[in-house]
């Protein structure tokens, strides 16, 4: 296979990426045949995903503008993939042309993807660090940096703390986290739910048991305990799609069938 300009050089292509696969999901161009091929082996057991990924996906569109909006201008992406298909620096500088953007992942592959479809791009940064790891991602120079000049900062853990162990303490990393921030930060969460699809959780959980990543869905109470120290904005911790949703009718009758909640703190 020829490689294209975005791939770094080095990547195996032969492999599956989960960063590219997600990106498939959302309808983007990043990704290969074989990342395709895990999507429908993925959506084979799970047929809902894509719905589910681009829902999670309009959720981070909607409260990266709600923060714009708001004359939030810096951000930081945890566990940011690859920044393509509606990237949070292009929701940002939409509403702030100013606005600046921080990508961390600790997936090498994601980080190559990423400098590469940045490289250009002065106002956006690729830091490879792990979420789990907290004191090392806050000391990266990059990452100190940010947070040093004391004017909030979006933090944002889009689908990223149900890939974090009850072992690995989700919520002393975040509480770690929030302590680092200027005040009138913010945090935007969203996570997988057990309540969200009962029936499927098990399932769901076997299935990225199997991989390099394996996801531990929690109870609406553990996931807003997530936001201990942020005052929640309206409407607190809910279904993805019941999150200041563009027009109510978009909601559904079922927004709990996308298996996720999320929502939206400041830091006092």
């Amino acid at each position: 296979m020829r490689r294209p300009s975005w791939v770094p050089e080095g990547t195996d292509l032969d492999k599956p990426n989960a960063a590219r696969v997600y990106d498939y999901y959302l309808g983007g161009s990043h990704n290969f045949e074989v990342d395709r091929e895990m999507a429908r082996k993925a959506m084979a057991l799970w047929p809902e995903l894509p719905q589910i990924m681009r829902s999670n996906r309009a959720f981070l569109r909607r409260a990266v503008s709600f923060l714009a909006e708001r004359g939030v201008t810096r951000f930081l992406d945890i566990g940011s993939g690859i920044p393509t298909f509606g990237a949070v620096h292009e929701i940002a500088r939409a509403i702030r042309p100013e606005a600046t953007v921080l990508y961390v992942d600790r997936d090498p592959v994601a980080v190559a993807h990423s400098r590469l479809l940045l490289e250009d791009d002065p106002g956006s940064e690729v830091v490879q660090a792990d979420l789990r790891d907290i004191h090392d991602l806050l000391a990266r120079p990059e990452v100190a940096a940010l947070l040093a000049q004391g004017e909030p900062v979006a933090v944002l853990l889009v689908a990223v703390a149900h890939f974090v162990t009850d072992d690995e303490d989700p919520w002393k990393l975040i509480g770690t986290l929030r302590d680092a921030l200027p005040p009138g930060s913010a945090l935007v969460l969203s996570h997988a739910s057990l309540e969200g699809r009962p029936d499927q959780a098990e399932e769901h959980q076997e299935l990225y048991r199997r991989t390099p990543t394996p996801l531990t869905m929690r109870t609406h109470e553990q996931i807003s305990g997530m936001f201990a120290g942020f005052e929640l904005v309206e409407p607190g911790v809910v279904y993805l799609p019941q999150w200041r949703p563009d027009q109510p009718e978009t909601v559904g009758e079922h927004p709990e069938r996308m298996t996720g909640v999320a929502g939206v703190g400041f830091r006092p």
